[in-house]
């Protein structure tokens, strides 16, 4: 039988005996000031809450200043003209083609057409138009010799209906001359239809002709601007359909620079604003905005912007990548360490400042952009004093004893 266990049992159901219910005596007889210290606090009432220090932190007396708040964005150049220049009519190409990047001149010829037999079409148009200007004299003639007897039947018919009065002529006469008037009346109007027949002979002749005219132009394919070419143009003896690609024409020179300014900033913006623009390829430019869109993108909620550059030697290129800076009005603002930064327990950003009464208090603050030194930050009154040590530690309302330094420091 193993006697050791029961005996560790016993050993330790004693000790817990002896210090739950005779606490208080082996602790007189150990000599312990625990009883005493309980009878005072009996007599003397409850005991006072422990009163903490203050905190030691460092801060940075801030003084506000005025600061050109600048919009960043992120953006690209574009052309400032494309165009893809197309086939309006079929015809195969009877000229020598231009390589990709040729500079063109307004005007310069692209591609041209083979006639075919568009110059004879016009030709016969301008016949048929010829012949249809020649039946007008003939035509103003018959209506002018209608128009004469209608006036002779009229004063025939005047003078039997008065002699008829008179009883000298007979009612057989008078309807005869009623007869002559209504028959000179139709002779009248058919010598007008006449007339107008011709006068539509000749504009459906002249738009004939009008139209083998442009069948012809449209055999030329010309820049519509200068510029450059994207593309080659189209080939020696190939054969181009209505909507075929001659070539494709940009302008480079101004360039526009394109980005995209979120709803937040999008009223620090004004037509007309000085921007700058760093490059991918590590060139700076300048501009103007000359277009801020009304209307945000569905998707990111954020509205075009485009600035003018100019750009006389082609240095820029469409689609390079650009970091644009457009200036605004200025601001007040803090320049602070970044370390300051903390967040609350809602997560808004911010800083802790040291009040009046040396306590600590958080501010909520907007960052506007950083630089070596540190961060510029609006939000702030014109005077604070922020925590930048010992800011993680203390939270709103606990005494703090600040220490402060430069900024710099």
């Amino acid at each position: 039988m193993r006697l050791f266990p029961i005996i560790a049992a016993v050993a330790v159901m004693a000790l817990i005996y002896g210090f739950v219910f005779e606490r208080e005596r082996i602790a007189a007889l150990m000599g312990s000031e625990e009883p005493a210290q309980a009878e005072a606090s009996d007599e003397t009432g409850p005991e006072a809450p422990p009163e903490y220090e203050s905190v030691g932190v460092v801060a940075i007396k801030s003084q506000a200043r005025e600061i050109d708040s600048a919009v960043v964005l992120r953006g690209q150049t574009e052309a400032f003209r494309q165009v893809e220049l197309r086939a309006e009519t079929s015809g195969q190409v009877n000229s020598e083609p231009l390589r990709k990047g040729t500079m063109v001149d307004e005007g310069q010829v692209l591609c041209r057409l083979d006639p075919g037999t568009r110059q004879a079409t016009l030709a016969e148009a301008q016949a048929r138009l010829a012949e249809a200007q020649a039946r007008v004299p003939e035509a103003r003639a018959r209506l002018a010799e209608a128009q004469s007897r209608l006036e002779e039947a009229q004063i025939n018919d005047r003078a039997a209906q008065a002699l008829s009065q008179d009883g000298f002529a007979s009612e057989t006469r008078v309807a005869s001359t009623k007869a002559a008037v209504s028959s000179a009346e139709a002779a009248v109007e058919s010598a007008r239809s006449g007339l107008a027949t011709t006068r539509s002979s000749i504009q459906s002749a002249e738009a004939a002709v009008a139209a083998a005219e442009k069948e012809i132009e449209r055999l030329t394919i010309s820049a519509p601007f200068a510029g450059l070419l994207e593309t080659d143009t189209a080939e020696l003896g190939s054969l181009l359909q209505p909507g075929g690609l001659c070539a494709t024409v940009i302008q480079l020179d101004p360039v526009m620079l394109v980005g995209f300014v979120p709803e937040t900033e999008v009223e620090r913006v004004k037509t007309g604003a000085l921007a700058v623009a760093d490059l991918a390829s590590g060139g700076r430019v300048e501009g103007e905005v000359v277009f801020l869109s009304r209307k945000a993108d569905p998707t990111t909620r954020t509205f075009r912007v485009d600035i003018r550059v100019p750009n006389p030697d082609l240095n820029l290129r469409d689609g390079q990548t650009a970091e644009i800076t457009i200036a605004a009005d200025g601001t007040k603002a803090h320049l602070l360490p970044q370390s300051a930064l903390t967040l609350n327990d809602e997560g808004t950003l911010g800083v802790r400042l040291v009040r009046d009464d040396k306590s600590a208090g958080f501010q909520p603050v907007t960052l506007l952009r950083d630089n070596p030194n540190g961060v510029w930050l609006a939000g702030l009154p014109e005077q604070a004093n922020v925590i930048v040590i010992g800011q993680e530690y203390v939270t709103d309302g606990v005494k703090v004893d600040p220490t402060y330094r430069e900024l710099g420091q």
